[in-house]
């Protein structure tokens, strides 16, 4: 469902990604770990075609980003880091923008939206207008209309930056839904409980390389670790590449 194969990102003389290469099958839950500054956010952003890469390739779905963006931005829910949102908007016009822009049919649309901020916990302010919105609210409208339109790929960076307890317990159940439904979600995080806790596979990248991969047994092995955690297998890949780059 997501395939990546030899991505480079420069820019200027600074290499944000080298040679990254990784696929994510579908049904999969794949969790993207790596320090600050390591080219998560890059890979995300080239992966929702926000960003061109200097080489390299993306397919989602068996479609080339490059030669065919649209198509392949169909298939793809995008939540990003930030919510950033048309604040003047009421929460229902928002998602009624956003599923002009994916060509949902309007029919049914009322009874589908409302479902989503239901789902959510927005259906109380579905006519309110998001500036009013807290921090959580607005990240779970981004989240609602990221799956408006159904995606077979899902696309998130940091999805439990500003949810409280209760949101991040639903987002967890929601992204195991998701992926038994047969899904195929990428997902960058520095939580990396959730990670261990959510994810089938990890991939951990450390400037701007994919150092290793696999489910909580391979990493550790990778890593030599004494035991199956992924903060101090984590600690151990990266330090061990540091030594060593």
């Amino acid at each position: 469902m997501i395939e990546i194969k030899h991505l480079n990102k420069r820019f200027g003389d600074f290499t944000a990604l080298s040679d990254l290469s990784l696929s994510v099958a579908k049904g999969e839950l794949f969790g993207f770990i790596g320090p600050n500054g390591a080219g998560k956010t890059t890979t995300i952003r080239i992966l929702g075609g926000i960003l061109a890469p200097t080489s390299g390739s993306v397919h989602v779905c068996g479609i080339d980003m490059a030669a065919e963006p649209e198509t392949a931005k169909a298939k793809i829910g995008f939540i990003p880091d930030r919510p950033y949102l048309y604040e003047k908007l009421t929460a229902m016009e928002f998602l009624r923008f956003t599923a002009d822009l994916y060509n949902v049919p309007g029919a049914g649309f009322s009874k589908k939206a409302m479902g989503m901020l239901r789902q959510f916990s927005l259906e109380n302010w579905s006519d309110t207008l998001i500036e009013s919105f807290s921090h959580g609210m607005k990240q779970r409208l981004i989240m609602a209309s990221a799956l408006l339109h159904d995606p077979e790929v899902l696309i998130v960076d940091e999805p439990m930056v500003g949810l409280d307890p209760a949101g991040i317990k639903m987002v967890k159940r929601l992204f195991r839904e998701m992926a038994a439904a047969g899904v195929a979600i990428f997902m960058s995080t520095h939580t990396l409980s959730v990670a261990q806790e959510v994810c089938d596979r990890v991939g951990v990248i450390h400037k701007g390389r994919l150092i290793a991969t696999g489910d909580m047994d391979d990493l550790t092995r990778q890593a030599h670790a004494e035991r199956t955690d992924l903060e101090e297998v984590f600690f151990r890949l990266t330090q061990e590449e540091s030594l060593n780059y």
